[in-house]
């Protein structure tokens, strides 16, 4: 299980997150709906060591996070795919892949399954492997994004805005992809301004605002939510 407690962080005098308190079980696919500046990244970038909590507590199974190395996060098991994609435009598709696999190194066999296991559900990504990341449409290159964490073999999943600036079919492929990386055993928090398409694959979710966490609910309740329609879905 991924938990936060009373999660807070400052940049300066600015507290961006005041007492998160969040989780995801093992295997859940946990939404985490909120307007732009609201606070996800941030808290994304807690859970994976980017930031340092100014208090409060981190856990993933056994492993307390507060404090740790990125490196050590990801040894942990704990992978983030950034809002943005952040992949390197100049290098190729597979290199950028293989940037993800890097905390196993050692295990050259694993890698190259994970990385066939990665081909497998990004066939385009195998017929683009040696053209430059930079080139691929806004999709592809949001698959290599999500295949590069793949890579590092994650039991928890950290997708940011994955839909961020992608066409409505392309989105649908995108969350139809997440889904299965769900239903193969990974535990899955996703951050998304697509409330709709979101709450659709999700299994409960958390409404942020001002860095705090407003409400929480399964999918139906926030579906049917009043407050939650007319803020994030538009009904």
């Amino acid at each position: 299980m991924l938990q936060l407690e009373n999660v807070s962080l400052n940049y300066g005098s600015f507290r961006a997150l005041d007492k998160v308190s969040l989780h995801a079980k093992q295997g859940e696919l946990v939404v985490l709906l909120g307007a732009n500046g609201a606070g996800k990244s941030s808290i994304f970038g807690t859970i994976s060591g980017l930031h340092k909590a100014a208090n409060g507590r981190i856990r993933f199974g056994d492993q307390d996070l507060v404090g740790q190395k990125p490196s050590r996060v990801v040894q942990h098991g704990v992978l983030h795919c950034p809002e943005g994609r952040k992949l390197f435009p100049g290098m190729s598709v597979l290199k950028n892949l293989m940037l993800g696999a890097y905390v196993h190194r050692r295990d050259r066999k694993g890698i190259q399954r994970t990385l066939e296991e990665v081909f497998a559900m990004f066939p385009i990504l195998f017929d683009k492997k040696d053209d430059a990341a930079g080139s691929l449409s806004g999709g592809q290159q949001q698959m290599v994004a999500i295949g590069r964490a793949l890579m590092g073999r994650p039991q928890a999943l950290l997708l940011d805005e994955p839909s961020l600036g992608l066409a409505p079919l392309v989105v649908k492929q995108v969350f139809e992809v997440i889904q299965k990386i769900n239903r193969a055993g990974t535990t899955v928090l996703l951050a998304e301004q697509n409330a709709y398409a979101a709450l659709q694959i999700a299994s409960r979710a958390y409404v942020i605002e001002s860095g705090r966490i407003v409400m929480e609910g399964s999918r139906d309740e926030l579906m049917n939510n009043d407050a939650v329609r007319r803020a994030y879905i538009g009904a």
